[in-house]
């Protein structure tokens, strides 16, 4: 093992030193496909298993009834006259539709472990997770002496979750091996003396009529060295082994063509068994490591690193600067989630939970699906810049599909070309609006998650993706708007709408202050964060057609579109506005931030380019910031550091991350909403705060546009010196970091694709002409070292 795996393997890693008492506090691991949560204690443990299939509800026509131009049109006249209380009620009555069978993901089941030992009582417990080998471990003391050491992990070769329990003395293991489905629909049936084969059914009554959802079939199989393996009462008894494997195997009909889909999980399960947990670990981690070892970061020594993390976490409030490291082990473990959830071969992308899955959205109004408005989103905004590539794969097949979805949700509700979703979809192509216009009217959340096969793109200029996903999709989400949108009447500038700026609702000129008589609205033409999207996607369009050499018709009607489209504007308070029209707030502490897209985590609105715009920006986020009655959620804390790594802020990026990390994060450092956030009825896990915050430190040392890469572009004080290796920038290139004093040192640039970017730092800036293999190296100030 070289210095820097012992750097790596000691700093990356999750570790606590009392047990798990539930969910908040378990360990996450998964291969793509199957996600469990490990947590207990001392004589207990339960994995709290996923498959990302494992969705209630079904396909299903749109509940909209066939409307068309002339209702948009009919629609459109009471918004264009101040009329948006009548504008309103006829989105009400003509396009909300009602709720049907849009199902949630579930938990699968839970697989309990119970331990017994008559001759020694635990007296100590450590668990940690590694995330460079993705493997849960456990050890068990009495007396100071190991007693017991469990194993798990998610292998992604074999298609298992496997775990291996070891005593330290021959015939310390017994246990109790017990499965427990979620839904009333869950049955286990012994089989072959060593295994227990399930069936069940994704059902619920919240999101769904309790009848349809996904059907899955499934085994756990114990195989013990030693001792002796029995069922009795459907539960798996080991007794007196030295050492026990077990493995978890299971599979949906989702998408299946035939009913070959039921022995999937069982015949892997017999084959992890026949292949023993040696030859499974070390695949395992060897595949994990090909894509995790990918990136190294180092942000500086701490003298907390050995403690454990839910103590760090802890102590971050009061002294955030003594522990650099931490930010480092957040920033590597939202990589590490990102392998965990989404796979090149995965079925579905990361959820509103990414691959896991506490159980507390399905039981309530939110639903655990994918959220176009900015969460499904951010799950993949560290992607590309944290150098997993492949991740983004399966969100791109998942587009592919809604886009074809889309299409009969455009003709039917607006009798458009090109295709539409708004501000959610499942696992079975959801398109329509939300049930109730206040939320549900986001016309551009397709055309958002579609914005993320551009970033693919731009990253890895990968010219067969371009045309055969990317180009597509987007051209027919572009015909969609040229066909949408309306002239204003007053400006004929091209505007949307009647639409929603996410989830946020205002008071129209003249009506401001929220007396009791004032009314706030939520639907308006033309709000910001549409037609920043929609910029962002006919310039895309316009340059793909004229690199892949086709669509010239198309080509001119996209240049005269997007010099028809409305600027971004600043309004009276020195904001960015988030409407057309600068209209009062009606809740100027709300958690989104959409309208800020155009900062990030598009670049249309940069310190450099447009002074005035990140200036408004920047006053945006402080309005937000200052308002005593912050909804401080998650996302928006990653996006608030996010947007001042932008800005070139790093100190309040890393103030943002630091709240981020030691306020909402559970002990496991998942990240969490509070009760009462959008009707949240305890502490939520959401994914996208993981995810966001790993993008956001990305951002504070590397930023990157097409033709610029700015290296150390909002670097804290916090984090004088340090190492990056392995990030990655638009335009196919590679960059490696070293800082000392806050002052770049070295830096080198890995060209993958060729081409011509500026170079950047702080004040001083190159000119590249990149060629592919090559490599150029920089010292302090950029000073070419070689090439």
């Amino acid at each position: 093992m070289t210095t820097n795996d012992v750097h790596q393997t000691s700093e990356m890693m999750l570790r606590y030193a009392r047990a798990a008492a539930g969910w908040q506090q378990g360990l996450p691991i998964g291969n793509g496909r199957l996600g469990a949560v490990v947590y207990g204690g001392s004589d207990e443990e339960t994995w709290s298993l996923t498959e990302s299939t494992y969705w209630s509800g079904r396909t299903e026509p749109s509940r909209n009834p066939p409307r068309g131009k002339d209702d948009l049109a009919r629609i459109r006249e009471p918004f264009f006259a101040g009329d948006y209380a009548r504008g309103e009620a006829l989105v009400e009555a003509l396009w909300q539709p009602e709720k049907g069978n849009f199902g949630t993901h579930l938990t699968l089941c839970e697989l309990r472990l119970r331990f017994g030992d008559p001759d020694a009582e635990a007296t100590g417990i450590e668990r940690e997770l590694s995330l460079d080998r993705a493997v849960v471990r456990t050890d068990v003391r009495a007396g100071g002496e190991l007693r017991l050491s469990r194993e798990v992990l998610a292998s992604h070769p074999d298609g298992v979750i496997a775990a291996r329990i070891s005593g330290a003395a021959p015939g310390g293991v017994s246990f109790d091996l017990t499965l427990a489905g979620r839904t009333d629909r869950f049955e286990v049936v012994p089989k072959d003396g060593h295994t227990l084969a399930f069936r069940g059914q994704a059902t619920e009554d919240v999101h769904s009529d309790g009848e349809c959802g996904v059907r899955c079939q499934g085994a756990v199989r114990a195989v013990a060295t030693g001792g002796s393996v029995r069922i009795a009462d459907g539960c798996l008894i080991v007794r007196g082994a030295d050492e026990a494997l077990i493995l978890f195997a299971a599979h949906t009909d989702y998408l299946a063509a035939d009913e070959r889909w039921a022995d999937e999980g069982e015949g892997r399960a017999a084959r992890a068994a026949a292949k023993g947990y040696a030859r499974i670990r070390e695949d395992h981690v060897a595949d994990h490591r090909r894509l995790y070892d990918r990136v190294r970061l180092s942000l500086g020594e701490s003298t907390r690193a050995a403690l454990p993390t839910d103590e760090r976490v802890r102590l971050l409030a009061d002294e955030p600067d003594a522990d650099p490291q931490l930010y480092a082990l957040f920033y590597q473990y939202g990589r590490y989630l990102t392998i965990a959830g989404s796979r090149e071969d995965s079925p579905l992308p990361l959820n509103l939970q990414g691959l896991w899955n506490d159980g507390e959205a399905n039981r309530m109004a939110w639903s655990c699906d994918y959220h176009l408005d900015v969460n499904t989103q951010m799950n993949y905004y560290p992607t590309e810049a944290a150098n997993l590539p492949e991740s983004h794969l399966p969100l791109a097949r998942f587009v592919r599909r809604l886009a074809a979805a889309g299409e009969a949700t455009a003709r039917g509700l607006y009798g458009c070309d090109g295709w539409v979703a708004h501000v959610f979809t499942n696992a079975w192509g959801f398109t329509d609006p939300g049930w109730h216009y206040s939320w549900g009217m986001n016309v551009t959340g397709g055309l958002w998650i579609a914005d993320l096969l551009r970033e693919h793109y731009e990253y890895t200029l990968d010219r067969g993706f371009l045309a055969d996903t990317a180009y597509p999709v987007l051209r027919s989400a572009a015909i969609f708007f040229l066909d949408y949108m309306t002239p204003h009447p007053e400006t004929g500038q091209l505007v949307t709408g009647p639409s929603n700026s996410p989830e946020n609702s205002f008071y129209p000129p003249g009506r401001e202050g929220g007396s009791g008589a004032a009314k706030a609205h939520a639907l308006s033409m033309g709000p910001t964060m549409d037609q920043a999207l929609i910029r962002a996607l006919f310039a895309f369009c316009r340059s793909s057609a004229e690199l892949l050499q086709t669509d010239a018709a198309l080509q001119a009607r996209l240049e005269e579109a997007l010099d028809r489209l409305p600027t971004l504007r600043v309004g009276s308070r020195g904001q960015l506005q988030e409407w057309l029209e600068d209209y009062g707030e009606a809740q100027p502490d709300h958690r989104h931030l959409s309208h800020l897209y155009a900062l990030y985590p598009g670049d249309q609105v940069t310190p450099r380019g447009t002074p005035e715009l990140a200036d408004a920006a920047r006053k945006t986020l402080a309005n937000r910031m200052q308002r005593e009655g912050l909804e401080d959620v998650e996302f928006t804390l990653a996006q608030f550091a996010a947007s001042f790594a932008r800005l070139g802020d790093g100190e309040q990026a890393w103030r943002s991350l630091t709240y981020l990390i030691g306020r909402l994060c559970f002990d496991n450092l998942l990240t969490y909403s509070k009760p009462g956030i959008a009707g949240a009825e305890t502490n939520i896990f959401v994914a996208d705060g993981n995810f966001g915050g790993t993008a956001a430190i990305g951002e504070m040392l590397l930023r990157s546009r097409p033709g610029e890469i700015e290296l150390l572009p909002a670097l804290p004080a916090a984090w004088p010196e340090g190492r990056a290796s392995g990030l990655r920038a638009k335009g196919g290139a590679g960059v490696d970091l070293a800082w000392k004093g806050g002052r770049l040192t070295e830096a080198v640039i890995r060209a993958h694709a060729a081409g011509s970017a500026v170079l950047r730092c702080g004040d001083a800036s190159i000119r590249l002409e990149l060629s592919p293999g090559a490599v150029y190296v920089f010292g302090a100030d950029l000073l070419a070292v070689r090439s």
